[in-house]
């Protein structure tokens, strides 16, 4: 199976996930986006279940104009391809510029993550 985020990336997804389970009015940056390279699929992640460390908490835009805040399993997105095979990828590049709830908030106006 491929490896979607790195040792570091799961470290800090699992502590927001800490703090999430304990019920902390947490609000915090995307920790990690990943997406389709031949689709229009987008998924920023900012928890990870510490009971599973399966799954991920973020915004998920699977590329039909309604993004929402939500769950997905990092297993099932390394068994993902796109419509011309291509795996789901990690954004190498991708540093968060706001907020999780921010970045939600601009994706419903917008109808996809912009960014």
């Amino acid at each position: 199976m491929k490896t979607l985020i790195t040792g570091e990336q799961r470290a800090q997804l699992l502590a927001n996930g800490r703090a999430r389970a304990e019920a902390q009015a947490i609000d915090p940056q995307p920790v990690v986006r990943l997406f389709t390279p031949d689709a229009h699929a987008t998924w920023l992640l900012a928890a990870l279940d510490p009971e599973d460390g399966d799954t991920a908490y973020g915004l998920c835009d699977v590329g039909i104009g309604m993004p929402e805040l939500g769950t997905v399993r990092l297993s099932e997105l390394a068994s993902i391809a796109g419509p011309r095979n291509q795996p789901i990828e990690r954004d190498l590049y991708f540093v968060a510029q706001r907020t999780l709830s921010e970045y939600a908030r601009l994706a419903r106006i917008n109808g996809s993550i912009i960014d």
